[in-house]
Parts: structure tokens; sequence; C-alpha cells
């Protein structure tokens, strides 16, 4: 008896179900695919109409031309012949694109493989335990349409704990104002995170992984064959998409990215976020000149992408600036500053505001720049001057100008909650001095191993720059999200800043590096930006996990260094793990001599391929099933979490 775990896609399942209706399509439980596609063929009206009577077969399978509903049977006998090709073949699976029946590729209704290789598709892309050296192995997965919702259902929450000043508690109940780190794929993990998030996130930084044309020092992703550009676009999409549901109106996100990859994710973020979204390029200095580069040309910058999600006219990001006011006699309560009494636009675009200025009480006449007009038109000159709001130079012997200004009172500044514009080179301006001579990769590695003695991370970012952000763009309280958490740096800056966070991180170093360093804030520890806040130290943070199926099989599988090693998760994976249905896995075992000749790497590849990647982890939904153990604890803050607000009112 076999008792591997398979799973079917829902899909599949209502065809079955439609199918077995006709005991003629069955022999010995086998489908006869031939004998279905032979009266498709023939257009049988009783196997169209009972597979039209399905919702979601006729909703994948049929197009609706005014008042006639069309079977697309041609894209249906592909699917039959596609489950038949798989079980017949195991050797070819490992192709994403390029699958061929009788000569000619193979098209599915709801894969995109082709041009574009994985455009329209989700890309579940999945990383295994850290290597030496920080190499993170991505392995991906193009998704049919049917299989997308089983893989982006929200998850089982597990091992959870508190984190505070008292150390570490397991906890039943989760609280809305709680930080939270999760551990797994990202992609998985930000569609849980939907259910409590979406439209309350006010920032969003990331740090993902660059694309590169060619190998580098700075490449830290050890990417499979096949993850190229149009995989790596595939990949940043399908998680930009999510993170655009999750901030709230008038949110950010920055995202950090290198020469290679700027321009190619610019054009893909101005497709999810919108080009008039686009808020701006900042460029952040990396290092000071290498002389072995392509072109003898040295790129030493990498860059800042922001998008928001209103229109140009919000004021989404700012800075409080520490302005000089003046006292003076005929206005004793009342603090001003001056600011500039003309503005950038021309004689031609402000005619009225293209006149000759006369101080009233010395006649003295102060005409107007053609490039730069008056901010007053002539009519309303007379009404500015007698507010006070007009200043001449020979009002104040303190003063030291030559023209008019514009005169700003402190309480007009203080009850108009309007910030100051933040000019493009703010993520270096507060630590320019520094990069002089460090570059900013060094600043954060070196916070990183003064911290934790800890240098798997080459190029962590330094906690000023995204400082720098969080200044500007939020403020006490708001949510920040880092679903590329890494070393956990904008967490721990959030922390210190009064934010609360979320972070997201598949590697296991979550737990040596990412929350360690978390705990140390907590303790008050006082690197990064700690003295220049007075951090003292305090909060907390929950730690989870999503509870893991396949995904426990793939570290295992990556990090067998032996043949012997392999043979044994293949045997467990055999009895335990949920497998791709389209592979016949009987033929993967070690008597089959075609599979045992393959090299230790290949092999890896094709058993990681042979799960099933809609199950790398628990559904919520199947949380009280008996078969997978969840305790009482667990399903109780599964609940607390995944309530709705109003919900958790009744």
């Amino acid at each position: 008896m076999n008792n591997k775990k398979t799973m079917e896609t829902e899909l599949q399942q209502q065809i079955k179900n439609v199918l077995s209706q006709f005991p003629s399509y069955w022999e010995n439980n086998m489908l006869l695919n031939n004998k279905v596609i032979e009266d498709l063929r023939n257009y049988d009206e009783l196997l169209i109409k009972a597979l039209l009577s399905n919702e979601l077969v006729k909703d994948t399978y049929s197009v609706q031309v005014s008042e006639t509903t069309l079977f697309k049977t041609e894209d249906f006998i592909d699917v039959l012949r596609y489950k038949n090709y798989w079980e017949n073949s195991y050797t070819k699976y490992t192709n994403q694109i390029g699958l061929t029946s009788e000569g000619k590729y193979l098209k599915y209704n709801t894969d995109v493989v082709l041009d574009f290789p994985h455009k329209d598709c989700v890309l579940e892309g999945g990383m295994t335990k850290e290597d030496v050296a920080k190499k993170e192995i991505y392995y991906n997965n193009v998704l049919a349409k049917e299989e997308i919702d089983t893989l982006l259902s929200p998850k089982v929450l597990s091992n959870i704990k508190k984190f505070d000043e008292n150390g570490k508690h397991y906890i039943s109940e989760f609280i809305d104002t709680d930080n939270l780190i999760l551990k797994g794929n990202n992609l998985v993990a930000l569609n849980s995170l939907k259910e409590h998030y979406i439209g309350r996130v006010k920032l969003i930084y990331i740090d993902p992984p660059y694309f590169f044309k060619e190998k580098k020092e700075e490449d830290t992703f050890n990417y499979n064959s096949n993850f190229h550009n149009s995989t790596w676009l595939t990949f940043m999409k399908n998680r930009l998409e999510i993170a655009k549901e999750l901030l709230v109106e008038g949110g950010t996100i920055w995202i950090s990215i290198n020469e290679d990859g700027m321009h190619y994710l610019k054009v893909l973020a101005d497709s999810v976020f919108g080009m008039d979204k686009f808020l701006g390029t900042t460029p952040r200095r990396t290092r000071f000149g290498k002389s072995d580069v392509p072109f003898n040309y040295s790129q030493d910058f990498d860059f800042l992408l922001a998008y928001s999600n209103v229109s140009d006219n919000n004021q989404v990001i700012g800075r409080s600036v520490d302005r000089q006011y003046y006292t003076s006699k005929d206005y004793p309560n009342r603090p001003w500053r001056l600011t500039d009494s003309t503005t950038q636009r021309n004689y031609i675009e402000r005619p009225n505001s293209y006149f000759t200025m006369i101080d009233p009480k010395t006649k003295k006449e102060y005409p107007a720049s053609k490039k730069r007009t008056w901010a007053v038109t002539k009519d309303t000159f007379n009404h500015y001057y007698d507010k006070g709001y007009i200043v001449f130079p020979d009002d104040y012997d303190f003063l030291n100008i030559t023209k008019p200004y514009i005169r700003k009172f402190k309480d007009e500044d203080q009850s108009s909650g309007k910030l100051s514009s933040v000019i493009s080179d703010f993520a270096i301006k507060e630590f320019l001095q520094e990069l002089v001579s460090n570059s900013t990769n060094k600043i954060g590695n070196d916070e990183l191993v003064t911290l934790l003695e800890d240098e798997s991370f080459s190029y962590p970012k330094p906690e000023s720059l995204i400082k720098a952000i969080i200044e500007i763009a939020t403020k006490e309280n708001d949510i920040v999200l880092d679903f590329f958490m890494g070393s956990g740096t904008t967490q721990a800056v959030a922390h210190k800043m009064g934010r609360q966070y979320i972070g997201i991180e598949q590697m296991d170093y979550i737990e040596t590096v990412s929350v360690p360093r978390l705990q140390k804030v907590i303790e008050g520890e006082q690197g990064g930006i700690s003295k220049d806040i007075n951090w003292q130290g305090g909060g907390s943070f929950v730690y989870a996990e999503l509870h893991s199926l396949n995904e426990q099989y793939i570290s295992r599988i990556q990090e067998a260094s032996d043949d012997e090693t392999l043979n044994e998760v293949l045997e467990e994976i055999k009895d335990n793990a949920y497998l791709n249905f389209k592979v016949e896995f009987e033929r993967l075992k070690t008597r089959d001599q075609s599979f045992q000749v393959l090299g230790l790497e290949e092999k890896k590849k094709i058993l990681i391929q042979a799960l099933d990647m809609n199950q790398l982890y628990l559904n919520y939904s199947e949380i009280e099933d008996t078969q997978h153990g969840i305790s009482e604890e667990v399903k109780q803050f599964n609940h607390s979490f995944y309530q709705k607000e109003g919900e958790k009112n009744d």
C-alpha cells in the first residue's frame, strides 16, 4: 500500500468529481484520458454540459461571448495531457519552460511561460538553510492559477514566544500593538499578514536580493541557473503587489537596489504602484572607487527607489527643522523668521508678480527678476505688508539683507503642522563626513560585528540610513515593515525610535543573528544610533514561525552532503511529505538507476521539485485537523491573530 501523502489542487479535484459521473472514463480507478479527449473533440453534449455545470471548471475553461458560453476544449485537453506527461517522466520536470509534446511546446491556459517567462504567474521563491558565507540557495517554481489560492492562504503560526526585559515567554494571545517577527517564506508570510495588517503599514523598507548581470562579490544570493532577469523581476513583482495592499493611505515604500537592477526595477515598480506615485531616486555611496572594474568605470553607488499610494499633492514625507527665530519690539510675543520672497516662476508665468516693490518707509525700489518673480502680486502687496508679512532691508539693524523677505511667525509654523520638504540627499547627509573615509557598507558591517561578533553579513545597511528614512516617513507608533529582514537593522532602528514593526526572514540566521540583535536592543545596547537618540532599552517583540510542512524537507535536502544522507531524506519524504501530483515518485527511489546515476546537486533539484510547493506550510483553515497536533495555546494565538477587528470586540 502506498502511504505517501499527495495533494491535488482544488481545480483537479473538481474535474475528477465531474468525470467520476462517467463510469466509461475509468478503468481500475485510472482515468482513460484518451477517451475523455476523444469525446471532447467530438463535442459530446453530456460531457461538456457536466463540465460547465461546475462553477470552478466553467470559470477556468470557458469564455462568455455575448450570451453564449464557449468551452475552451483544447485548453482542457492540455491539462489532461499535462498530468499524464508528468506521471510518465520525471527527468524533464526540472524545466520551467520548454515542455514539449510531439515536438511542440505545451500550452496551459493558466501559465504564461514564454517571452517574459513568468509574466502573469506567481513565482514562489524559497530559501534553504544558510551555507558558508551567507550563500543563500533560492529555488523557484512557476505556479498555475488554480494552485495560487492554496499557496497564499493564511498559514498557521507556531513556536510562538515573546521577548521583553524579563527574557522569553510563551504566549497564547496576540496583542494588536505587538512588534512581530516571522520566520518563513516572505511571499507566503506577506499574504498571511494581509489578514491583520492590510491598509495599516505606514512605511515599508526592503533590501531585496539584487539583480546582477554577473556574479559579484556583493551578490549575497546564490541563484539557481534559472534565476535570471525575468525571474528576478517576477520574484519582485509578486512581493511588491502584496506590499502595496498593506500600505495605509499616504504610506511609502523604499527599495534599496544596485546599478544593474535599478532601471529594470523602476519600470516594474511603476507598473505596480503607478508612475505618478514615484517619489524619487536617492543615491547612496557604497565605496570610493575600485580599479579592477568593467570599462574601467567604477560604480560606487546603489540607490533607493521610493513610492507612495497617493497623488503628488499629498505630503507623504517631511522633516522637522530647527529654525532660527528673531524677537523684535514691534512683535514682542511673536518670534519670527525670514523666508525667500521670490518664486521659481518667471515673469511670463506670473505677470502679476513682476513689478517693482517699494519700501513704504524709505521709498527705495526693489525691481522683480524676470526669472524669479515676487511671491506676492502687485494687488496683494499692501495686504501682506500691513499684516507684517514683508520685511525690508532697512526695517531692522540686526538684519543683514539686501532685498525684501517674507516674515513667518513661529506660532503659525506650529499651528500649520506642515513639515519642510526633503532634499534628495537626506539619506547620506547626516553621515556624509564619515563616508569620506569609510563606505556605508563598512559602517553597517562594523556595527553588526561590534554588536554580535558575527561576520556572516558582508553588506548590512547602517542604522543611520534606516533612521533617516524612518524620521521623514513616519511618526511614533506607526507600523514599519521589512520583509527581507536579514540581520534586523530595520527592526532594531524602528524599536529604538518607538515605531511598531514587522520583520520577515526565512533563513536560520533569524535565530542566531536577527533575534539576538533585537534582544540586545531591549537590553539597551549602545551601538548604531543608540547614543544619538539616547536609547536606554526596553520594549518587546513577538516571534513566530510559519508552521512547516514540506519546507522542513527542503532544508534537509539542501543540507545533505552525500548520496547516503540524501537517500535517507528521500525515504522519509516518501512516507511523510506532500508530493507534487505530477511526479511518479516511485521512480525517484534509489533502485531506479536513471535517477541513481545523476549527480548529487541534480538529485537535490529533482527532489525539491518533487515536493508540493502549495504545502510548504500548514494552512490556517486546517488548524483543527488532529493529524497536525496543534496545541490549544497555538490555536488560541492564531485565532486572536486572524480575527478581524470587529470580531475582537464582540
